[in-house]
């Protein structure tokens, strides 16, 4: 016997009842068989209003036969009948009477709607225009966690707390006014769910036959997996654009943080193998344990207290039973819950770390090896705080070994290139001056400022260079290029201007030699090896200015190869660019340089830079050089001053700009060398002039205190002068010049140059040069535009 309030899919099933999940409740009669309760259903699907069938006997709706029913216009509908029987409160017998629908014959469309919005996958919910629940599907009942009876009048936010809710009640609102769909994807946490899911939603009109809208309805979509997937991919996607835009070790480290975390984890810790922050490639094989590691970056969606996390560059030893340890010596990602018995046993040996991970309750953690060519550079940690509702799961690993993958290309460059920049900024270094060149005529100060971000050291170079009778060479110029290559080349350079130097050519000369160095030099390298540095390749490309100046003169001559013109500032504060002819870069060949005078006022300054700094991608070269007239027009304490003045002005942002130049920059103070430091005679040819110029000359070293030096200038001006008088043609002048060194000078019309020979011993001659190049610190040779100049020094720090 079936009880009035079992559903009738309790009772057992007869082999030829139709399945009780399909059937309706129509009626239920009373004692006497009449119809004392009609259902909504009943009158859905008889038509019979329930004035018209209660209190009628139940054979007025069946056929005789009682298998199924008649409708109110008397057809027989595609209904099966079945009768329950049931017991009233004082044992008269009644009947359940339930429709379903017939095996042979097809559902009514009413029937399947009402089974296609019950069954829906979906979940479906319908409101009114001023959205309060309708209806719900057990899709949304399951998802809501609230039957639907008990939310049926309230509106989403007054059973559905959080901002998620508040918007789509406002989208139900809108709909219900302007009649238009919507479509939205939204991210939260239902009450019946473990954790947040994301879900796409379609709110949308309901509307009369006149097109009114009469009610609104939602259906949304479980898209979880999708958006995980899809926020996974976007995760991998910003780190490809985002990490390895520098190569700094730190700065790729720091990337990879920056990137996962809120994203993907609450914090994240880049700890490298120590040698790598110095370009160095770490030993193959795992590490030994425990595992000593730099912090190289770090960073959290919380704020840590001191006591709870490693500052940046420390090293930490890390416990074998750390996850980091652990992970570099299986070489693969490790995935650990907080309750492990190995990361508790971690915890207990590691206070730093145990304090960071009950900070703020973290509940999982992940650890990854970075290892580039089979080498292990450290590790990276991933640990997930309470925000996060959803631990690490085993899926996560393949995420974080491909981000770790990505990072370990980047952070292996970054080590390649710190160590190429440490090679190229070492021996740059050992070949720019150290410190102000110290000499009488000049007072020099220098900058240079390797290129920014990736660029490394360049090829920008200067050059203070002492020359004989007082003189000083003043060289700078730029190298195509960065790295080891343009040091290396700049080195070329630097060694072929000096040696240049040495043989006293005058600039444009100079500057005509040194390009046929560049343009001349094979290349006897392998094509093919782009890093190669065994010559100095023409296309590589490079400029030059070179200026000798002459204290005694006041003169400055100078040339240039396709470089920056100086700039002149006079000791009142005004400044003009040098006009002086352009010439061509280094390694065209075959076309001419053009050297300029120019009148150096005392005190004066001249300012030699390369283009890095009047070049920007905010300006032009023009505006460039005005910039820079103006900076060092500025009155400034010192020529120190005056270079840290320019770089402020010119170059404020040059270590984080990643397209900056190199730059190089030479500031000189002129000053002549005073009459009471020189004098000078000019000679007839005459044999019978020797002893006079000797006598001269003894006489002025006494004025000058220099007696002792009288013995060595003697023999000097005898020999000299002598030689002068015998191969010479013209006027001969006789000149002492006195600052750091003493200087002899001879001069006269002829080009020929004397030169060392061996005298035999039978020789009358021949030995006198050799006894001036033996007792003189350096003697030598210069030609001029009338002639030459033979010139011994002699070092007064002896005397």
């Amino acid at each position: 016997m079936h009880r009035f309030d079992e559903p009738p899919d309790r009772r057992a099933r007869q082999p030829d009842e139709p399945h009780p999940e399909l059937s309706v409740v129509v009626a239920v009669t009373d004692g006497n068989n009449r119809v004392a309760y009609w259902s909504p259903r009943g009158q859905e699907l008889l038509g019979y209003p329930p004035d018209d069938i209660v209190g009628r006997p139940l054979s007025d709706l069946l056929t005789p036969d009682r298998s199924r029913f008649r409708g109110h216009d008397g057809h027989v509908v595609g209904q099966s009948a079945v009768l329950h029987p049931i017991v009233g409160t004082g044992q008269e017998e009644a009947f359940l009477v339930t429709a379903v629908p017939s095996e042979s014959e097809t559902p009514s469309d009413d029937v399947v709607m009402r089974w296609m919005f019950e069954q829906q996958p979906l979940a479906l919910g319908f409101y009114d225009r001023e959205g309060r629940a309708l209806r719900g599907n057990a899709a949304i009942r399951r998802a809501s966690g609230f039957p639907d009876g008990a939310v049926r009048g309230l509106r989403l936010t007054e059973f559905l707390q959080g901002a998620v809710f508040e918007e789509l009640e406002r989208r139900i609102l809108r709909v219900g006014e302007t009649g238009e769909t919507e479509y939205t994807e939204v991210f939260g946490l239902l009450p019946s769910e473990p954790k947040p899911h994301a879900w796409a939603v379609d709110v949308f009109p309901l509307k009369d036959a006149n097109g009114q809208v009469r009610a609104v309805g939602l259906s949304a979509t479980d898209y979880s997996e999708q958006y995980n997937s899809r926020r996974r991919l976007a995760l991998l996607s910003e780190a490809r654009t985002r990490i390895g835009a520098s190569l700094d070790v730190y700065g790729t480290a720091q990337e990879l943080v920056d990137v996962a975390v809120s994203r993907f984890a609450d914090f994240v810790s880049v700890d490298l193998v120590d040698g790598v922050f110095r370009g160095e490639l770490p030993p193959s094989g795992p590490p030994a344990a425990p595992a000593v590691l730099r912090r190289a970056a770090q960073g959290g969606s919380r704020r840590l207290p001191a006591e709870a996390v490693l500052d940046v560059g420390e090293i930490h030893t890390h416990p074998q039973s750390s996850p980091l340890a652990r992970c570099l010596g299986t070489g693969r990602a490790e995935l650990y819950d907080i309750e492990d018995p190995a990361i508790i046993r971690w915890l207990g040996e590691d206070p730093a770390h145990a304090a960071h991970v009950h900070c703020f309750g973290a509940h999982s953690v992940v650890a990854v090896p970075v290892r580039a060519h089979d080498v292990m550079l450290g590790a990276v940690l991933f640990l997930r705080y309470a925000t996060f509702n959803e631990p690490f799961e085993p899926h996560d690993l393949t995420v974080t070994e491909d981000l770790v993958a990505r990072v370990a290309v980047c952070l292996d460059n970054a080590r390649r290139f710190t160590r190429e920049r440490g090679i190229a900024m070492a021996l740059q270094r050992s070949l720019l001056p150290r410190g102000p060149t110290i000499h009488p005529a000049v007072e020099t100060a220098s900058r240079y400022c390797p290129a920014g971000g990736s660029a490394g050291a360049g090829g920008d170079w200067f050059d203070v260079i002492p020359l004989p009778g007082a003189r000083v060479g003043l060289v700078v110029g730029d190298v195509v290029g960065h790295g080891i290559g343009a040091s290396a080349t700049m080195g070329r350079l630097r060694t072929a201007v000096r040696t240049l130097a040495d043989i006293d050519l005058p600039p444009d000369e100079l500057l005509t030699h040194l390009d046929d160095i560049v343009t001349h030099a094979g290349p006897t390298y392998d094509a093919e090896d782009a890093d190669s540095t065994d010559a100095i390749p023409g296309e590589i490309g490079a400029t030059c200015l070179y200026a000798v100046y002459d204290p005694v003169s006041g003169t400055c001559s100078l040339a240039r190869a396709g470089h920056p013109a100086p700039i002149l500032i006079y000791p009142d504060g005004t400044t003009r660019v040098v006009d002086l002819p352009a010439g061509p870069p280094l390694g065209l060949g075959s076309l001419p340089f053009e050297a300029a005078e120019l009148d150096m006022p005392e005190e004066g300054l001249l300012a030699l830079f390369t283009d890095g700094l009047i070049e920007g991608r905010d300006h032009d070269i023009d505006e460039g050089i005005r910039s820079l007239c103006q900076a060092l027009a500025r009155p400034a304490p010192s020529l120190e001053a005056v270079c840290d003045s320019v770089l402020d002005e010119m170059h404020p942002d040059a270590d984080a700009d990643a397209d900056a130049d190199d730059v190089a920059l030479l500031v000189v103070r002129a000053r002549g060398l005073g009459e009471e430091n020189m004098a000078s005679w000019d000679l007839p040819r005459d044999p019978a002039i020797v002893a006079e110029a000797r006598r001269r000359a003894c006489d002025r070293l006494t004025a000058w205190g220099l007696d002792e030096a009288a013995f060595v200038t003697e023999l000097i001006v005898s020999e000299l002068v002598t030689n002068a008088i015998r191969y010479a043609t013209g006027p001969i002048r006789l000149r002492l010049l006195r600052n750091q060194t003493l200087t002899c000078e001879v001069s006269d019309s002829s080009s020929t140059s004397p030169h060392l020979r061996r005298a035999r011993v039978s020789d009358e001659g021949g030995r006198g040069l050799l006894l001036v190049a033996q007792l003189t610190e350096r003697w030598g040779t210069r030609y001029t535009p009338v002639g030459k100049t033979i010139w011994a020094e002699q070092n007064l720090q002896q005397f």
